[in-house]
């Protein structure tokens, strides 16, 4: 069975700065499928409808990429695209990205289609990491 996981989280920066952090290879290497012990080696996007990206981290010795399809933009608003880690399940999943305005910051809402039951708390984790991520990326310093 497949569930929907989603997950919120506040930005102290405009929705225009949150949705362009996802699709700028630069910013998004520091926060999207990269973790603590690991070294992003390679981050492609296409930022346009149809446009593919892949994200590589290396995390003990090995190479685990994520990748897909980016499906729907419509900055600031709203970004859609396709999910899979082909080394783990080459099925790919939706992913939709809800970003609104809340007053000097702006509010992102991720909903992850298509999550096997056995993996929506690792799911919902995982996206709360990323966003916890994407937040300190994008803190005025």
């Amino acid at each position: 069975m497949t569930r929907t996981v989603t997950v919120t989280r506040r930005f102290t920066v405009s929705p225009e700065r949150v949705f362009d952090a996802f699709l700028d290879p630069a910013i998004a290497g520091r926060f999207m499928f990269a973790t603590p012990t690991g070294e992003m080696v390679r981050v492609d996007i296409e930022p346009r409808v149809g446009g593919v990206y892949s994200f590589v981290d290396r995390r003990d010795g090995q190479d685990i990429e994520h990748v897909g399809r980016i499906l729907e933009l419509d900055r600031p608003h709203r970004l859609v695209f396709e999910f899979a880690v082909p080394k783990y399940d080459p099925r790919f999943t939706t992913v939709r990205l809800e970003i609104a305005a809340d007053g000097d910051g702006a509010v992102l809402t991720l909903t992850h289609e298509g999550v096997d039951d056995q993996y929506r708390e690792q799911t919902g984790q995982g996206w709360t990491m990323i966003l916890e991520a994407a937040a300190a990326a994008l803190s005025p310093e």
